[in-house]
């Protein structure tokens, strides 16, 4: 009789075990799964940058230096592997992008254009949809974080090689260009 019920608590550790483990793993497949929806909206930024730095190429021809940032940072990006290096890659080019955009702003004949006006606003576009899902991704990393973290998943967590993930977040750079008062113009 003691046997059995020192066989039934084991059984019970183990599908409890298994439980965790399990939980765990559909949280972090989540997060992978938010990832590539983020991967999409980047491929898109990725293709639109050559076609911007094209545009821009003829009327900026002093700024060579940030053309060059932009163009090193989309490699970078390019050839990032991983989830968290390709957070760091994306947020090195989203800064490069940041500089180019405020160059731009010295051209009003740049400006002015139609092709690149056309490309500032499928970039806005595809922006707009990478704030989206990047939120989708940062929810996701929140719900594993904590998992992980929580008693006594902490515990388990640790045996499996789960750990607490990065979010994707805009960067230094963009947060203080967000924290300005926006500029107004009479």
């Amino acid at each position: 009789m003691g046997l059995f019920i020192i066989l039934g608590i084991v059984v019970v550790l183990a599908i409890w075990v298994v439980a965790i483990y399990n939980g765990l793993v559909s949280l972090r497949n989540n997060r992978e799964n938010a990832f590539a929806d983020i991967d999409v909206q980047l491929k898109q930024r990725h293709d639109l940058i050559p076609q911007l730095l094209g545009a821009v190429k003829g009327y900026m021809e002093h700024e060579r230096g940030t053309l060059e940032a932009v163009t090193q940072a989309r490699q970078k990006a390019m050839s990032a592997s991983g989830i968290n290096d390709k957070i760091a890659a994306e947020q090195e080019l989203g800064t490069a992008l940041k500089g180019l955009s405020i160059q731009v702003e010295a051209y009003p004949d740049l400006k002015a254009s139609a092709n690149f006006m056309q490309l500032q606003t499928e970039i806005s576009d595809i922006e707009n949809k990478l704030a989206a899902v990047r939120r989708y991704f940062n929810a996701a990393t929140k719900e594993l974080n904590i998992a992980v973290q929580k008693f006594p998943n902490n515990f388990f967590a640790g045996m499996f090689g789960f750990k607490t993930e990065p979010m994707f977040d805009l960067g230094t750079a963009q947060r203080e260009e967000l924290d300005k008062a926006p500029e107004v113009k009479f």
